[in-house]
């Protein structure tokens, strides 16, 4: 910021100044009546982002300061706005009344608002987390903490890998990370995260890290005894990331964050793990063209009634469960609600009924909520009792137990009942919050408020029948609020107990010790009266987040029925069957079928598909067939019903056997990063490597074209080591797909025991071809790729040419086996074939080893020639064998 002498600025701008030097990385909203007001540099960046129209303001200096202002009621707005762009927003407040204020208003930050720290509704997709990471690197080990405080979610856990580091960033898609001073020395660029995320990314100084503070933190906000009583005991960076992190969110929200009451320590083996990549390409919760939730798994899934049933949804595909016992009882729930319609509907009912009680929690213990947060708080209360009674007769495990952690709350609806009205106004501090009833000075303040003219003209008739003064009237003006008016003519009868406030030229105006204080309550109650709803209004508001635990523990237990309910009804209404856990490693999947792709097509002519694969002899399938077949729909259906099923859903298809897997790897597509300046083939050789080096027994591959982004002989020579490599299982051993357009690759089955093909059939009318999408037995010869091309709409004389061309590259093709045998000399060993032309090439040749011609075509350098240097070389060879021996031989 320019520097400014604080000493020969206003009063006024100098608090700003020494609040503003204390949070210099942030935009100072400093509230000057009715505006938040920026200055200097701050006013210039404002200006710019949010295209306000910049000015300035004399406060001492030579020239006016720079300055730019946004309303009071429409700052959030504007805060948003800013937070998105990666600025952070310090908040000023005037915390007293300026009528009240002697000499300058007292204002301070009340909260600090970054894009991790946003508690605006309007600023957040309801259906998913707004989560903040905080992560602590020493000695090649990370400590991983995160926190949405708009919910009250909290986990922590330590890591030993960089790998391992970004799946948990790419599971929890954190809108802002934190991280120590030493974390570069991990390797991982804080430029390059902030570029490839897209996320807010910055260091906190050291002492946030102090292990003293880290743990007195944590300590005193959980209020327990030691480390160990949170499950932080033996997790020492895992504890330093977590107390850093609620050090930054006390420092930030300014308050006790009484919606965060428990810490969750975890392992990542307690969920499957699924890397960045494999969460695109199987489009779980983001389509990776729209980069929005229509066309995801999420969007065929969710069909929650409540905002926080959808976030529960998304955590179980984001974490799908690796424990056995875990993922039955799911199923056994989801079986229950599907068996129970009626009593399932009933619930889903009930539960469209209820508002986002976390977030509306937050708010609660932040002081922000309002009247109208309240009423929709009892009203989602009021929907518990009747969900817990229609769930009474369920008898599957988990839904029993999710049914016990609900509160009914009665005494909390109760208290809300009694004191908030129905349609209370948007303002606590507007008045007509509070019912009737609830409070006697309430009720008296009201009744003076409404009844004050009926006592001024009570106490006016009485007063002129008192003193006999005929046009004796009580009047009003805002100089000298009540007085009697007396005319001259009267003034004569004017009793001793009337007092003097002005003379006039007609008469005079009098006031009497009962007329004030009568005009004290008339014009004093509705302030005391809006002043004493509010403080009523906040004391319930103080009750209610004192139930904090209560709440948390039931809104859990809503969202998890919540999501569950929603797993039952997608599996009603899109014909999902209960699939088998086994422990075996066998996927054996009947009728299978893409979840999303069969909503896609309106027609309902989806082809379904088997998959088996074991951990024996079907470990490896090598699928191939023309482009447009079906393929990789095919590989990331399976992907997609085996993670299905490990998240405790019902699965498209007519029957399945699933085996507990622990990751699911997926190599699909190809694009360049040319942010971090990597080729496509260098981004799918990195994603390959990363599978070969972290896949298991228990994993399962998704590999499709392997080596498809350089040469032709490397890719194959690529595609096919990668293939051997997973087959060993001392390497590896996981249950792969692996879709290929080298069809040299189904030489493996038979070579490799666990190797089998595949290919997706097709049916050929002249040069047309009809996809049947069906899977099927051994490999595939062709690809198709012309045909595929014509249906395109690709021009036919590009058609046509292309036919030409590869009839003569699968000549040179021809011609590069018959040189591999000719140097080969072993004739004993030569593969004969039905086309007479090559027998009769090879028998030429075999009497012809001395020849000239032959030494040539020995010296030839094929795997550096171009097709069209090989096809002119065999031209001039042919010419060369014509001369000598003749066109008919």
């Amino acid at each position: 910021m320019t520097e400014v002498d604080p000493n020969k600025v206003s009063p006024m701008m100098q608090h700003y100044l020494q609040t503003k030097e204390k949070y210099p990385d942030c935009i100072l909203f400093y509230r000057l009546g009715d505006f938040y007001e920026m200055f200097f540099e701050d006013a210039k960046t404002v200006s710019r982002v949010l295209q306000l129209t910049l000015t300035g303001k004399s406060c001492g200096l030579p020239e006016r300061a720079p300055m730019c202002g946004v309303p009071f009621h429409a700052a959030e707005t504007y805060i948003n706005k800013l937070v998105s762009t990666g600025l952070k927003v310090a908040v000023c407040e005037q915390l007293e009344d300026p009528k009240l204020a002697k000499g300058i208003v007292k204002r301070d930050v009340i909260r600090v608002v970054t894009p991790g720290t946003n508690t605006n509704v309007s600023a957040m997709e309801e259906d998913a987390n707004s989560y903040i990471m905080c992560i602590f690197y020493e000695a090649d080990l990370f400590g991983v903490s995160i926190a949405d405080v708009t919910t009250g979610d909290f986990l922590a856990t330590e890591l030993s890998e960089n790998a391992k580091l970004m799946d948990e960033i790419a599971k929890y898609s954190p809108k802002e990370i934190l991280v120590n001073e030493a974390f570069p020395l991990s390797g991982i660029s804080m430029e390059d995260m902030r570029n490839t995320l897209h996320v807010m990314v910055s260091a906190l100084p050291s002492r946030h890290f102090d292990p003293g503070e880290c743990s007195e933190k944590l300590l005193s906000h959980f209020k327990v005894m030691s480390l160990e009583g949170l499950g932080l005991g033996g997790m020492e960076a895992g504890a330093l990331s977590a107390g850093a992190l609620l050090g930054y969110l006390l420092e930030t929200q300014k308050n006790d964050l009484g919606n965060i009451t428990r810490i969750t320590p975890y392992q990542t083996a307690q969920s499957m793990i699924i890397d960045s990549s494999t969460r695109r390409n199987l489009e779980l919760t983001e389509s990776m063209r729209e980069k929005s939730k229509k066309g995801t798994l999420l969007w065929i899934l969710d069909k929650a009634k409540t905002a926080m049933g959808s976030r529960m949804l998304r955590h179980f595909i984001e974490q799908p469960l690796t424990q056995k016992e875990a993922i039955e009882e799911r199923l056994d729930a989801v079986g229950e609600l599907s068996e129970k319609l009626m009593d399932r509907d009933e619930i889903r009912e009930y539960l469209s009924g209820i508002y986002d009680i976390e977030r509306l929690m937050c708010r609660v213990c932040f002081g922000t909520a309002g009247p109208r947060d309240l009423i929709a708080l009892k009203n989602s209360l009021s929907q518990l009792s009747p969900i817990r009674m229609t769930s009474s007769g369920f008898q599957s495990a988990l839904l029993q137990r999710k049914r016990e952690e609900i509160d009914e709350m009665t005494d909390l609806i109760g208290l809300i009942d009694r004191c908030i009205e129905e349609e209370p106004p948007v303002s606590a501090r507007d008045g007509g919050v509070v019912k009737d009833g609830y409070n006697e000075e309430v009720d008296r303040l009201r009744r003076i408020k409404t009844e004050g003219k009926q006592w001024l003209v009570k106490l006016e008739a009485d007063t002129r029948e008192r003193t006999g003064i005929k046009n004796l009237k009580i009047k009003f003006n805002k100089v000298f609020g009540y007085y009697f008016e007396v005319s001259n003519s009267f003034l004569k009868m004017v009793p001793e107990d009337f007092i003097r406030k002005q003379t006039l030229t007609t008469g005079e105006r009098f006031t009497t010790d009962e007329l004030k204080k009568m005009e004290d309550e008339i014009l004093n109650s509705e302030e005391r009266l809006f002043s004493l709803e509010y403080q009523l209004f906040c004391e319930v508001r103080k009750t209610a987040a004192e139930q904090m635990e209560r709440l948390t523990r039931t809104a859990s237990a809503v969202a998890v029925l919540d999501a569950l309910a929603s797993l039952s009804y997608a599996a009603e209404h899109s014909g999902y069957v209960r699939p088998r856990i086994n422990e075996e490693g066998v996927i054996n999947i009947k009728d299978g079928r893409h979840p999303v792709v069969e909503k896609m097509i309106r027609d309902g002519s989806f082809i379904s598909n088997d998959v088996y694969l074991d951990q024996d002899q079907k470990r490896i399938s090598i699928i191939t067939g023309p482009n447009m077949a079906g393929k990789s729909t095919y590989m990331r259906q399976t992907a997609l019903i085996v993670l299905m099923s490990a998240i405790g859903s019902f699965v498209p298809a007519k029957e399945a056997d699933i085996c507990i897997t622990d990751r699911i790897f997926t190599r699909v597509g190809a694009s360049d990063d040319l942010a971090s300046g990597q080729s496509t083939f260098m981004v799918e050789m990195t994603e390959v490597a990363n599978i070969l080096r972290n896949a298991t027994a228990n994993s399962l591959l998704i590999l499709d074209e392997i080596g498809r982004g350089t040469s032709t002989y490397d890719g194959l020579a690529i595609a096919w080591a990668v293939v051997e490599h997973i087959s060993n299982p001392k390497l590896c051993g996981a249950k792969t797909l692996f879709a290929t357009h080298y069809h040299e690759l189904t030489e493996l089955q038979g070579k490799i025991p666990c190797v089998n093909n595949y290919c997706f059939a097709v049916k050929e009318h002249g040069d047309d071809v009809v996809f049947l999408r069906k899977i099927v037995e051994g490999g595939a010869d062709r690809s198709y790729g012309i045909q595929v091309a014509k249906l395109a709409g690709v021009p036919e004389s590009v058609i046509e040419r292309a036919k030409v061309i590869v009839e003569e590259l699968s000549d040179n093709d021809i011609a590069v086996r018959v040189r591999e045998m000719a140097v080969s000399g072993k004739a004993s060993q030569r593969q004969k074939r039905a086309d007479e032309v090559e027998l009769y090439q090879m028998s030429l040749f075999d009497t012809m080893k001395d020849d000239d011609i032959i030494t040539e075509l020995k010296n030839l350098d094929l795997p550096h020639m171009t097709p069209i240097d090989a096809l002119n070389a065999l031209a001039r060879l042919q010419s060369l064998a014509s001369n000598r021996y003749g066109k008919d031989k």
